[in-house]
């Protein structure tokens, strides 16, 4: 091979370094696009662009997942988990190298959630404070849950389990869940039970008006008794 093949053989790998060097920083730009936009979608308490980048923890610890998730994927287990014990340190957010995670995750507030191994969460998830994407202690392999699109998960729950949170599915806050939850539904209680929101849509970020399946039940029972007497 002569020097003029081997120069133009290295102007050809110089280029390809620098168009996937520009490509992975469009696709990081994007991503931090996202995460900017869904802080200031979902959480009223933002008033910039600059707010958001700079002092939520829960975009930090997005950022160092992504670092620490490549990491994993090849190979490099004990830097992966450094990375995101650095980030717990700092955010008081534990997310494992091992997680898979979609685009527009919100976590607001973040303090004291952990999203284990083999979670997984979909794209324009929200999670609040105190949340636990966990295990039982009991599975081997896929152990822990699995979130859909568009999830929301309120404060202090616990979602435990290799189960599957369906699209749109909201978990209310400080729920046990430990069975699947259907799309589009709400779970409640301890253990949380699921029920339908009547066919009406329901604010994504609403903790208050939340179905009570108990209250539901006494409900129906008074009604049908109040027809057996006046029958």
């Amino acid at each position: 091979m002569t020097t003029k093949d081997l120069l133009r053989l290295a102007k050809r790998d110089a280029s390809r370094a620098a168009l996937s060097l520009h490509e992975s920083a469009s696709r990081a730009r994007a991503e931090i696009a996202l995460d900017v936009r869904a802080v200031r979608e979902r959480d009223p308490a933002a008033k910039s662009a600059a707010e958001a980048l700079l002092l939520y923890p829960g975009v930090h610890a997005i950022w160092a997942h992504r670092a620490s998730h490549a990491l994993y994927k090849r190979g490099h287990f004990m830097s992966a988990r450094a990375i995101s014990q650095a980030a717990r340190f700092f955010t008081g957010i534990e997310i494992h190298p091992g997680a898979k995670i979609g685009h527009g995750l919100f976590i607001d507030h973040g303090g004291a959630v952990v999203i284990g191994e083999t979670a997984e969460i979909g794209d324009n998830c929200t999670l609040y404070q105190c949340v636990t994407l966990g295990g039982t202690g009991k599975e081997c392999g896929k152990r822990h849950p699995t979130l859909g699109d568009g999830v929301m998960v309120g404060a202090g729950a616990k979602v435990l389990g290799g189960i599957k949170i369906g699209d749109g599915a909201k978990i209310a806050a400080g729920a046990v869940v430990l069975r699947d939850v259907p799309e589009n539904s709400t779970a409640v209680g301890i253990p949380a039970r699921t029920v339908k929101t009547d066919g009406v849509r329901v604010d994504k970020l609403d903790h208050v008006h939340i179905p009570d399946p108990i209250e539901s039940r006494l409900r129906a029972i008074e009604e049908r008794l109040d027809a057996l007497d006046k029958q």
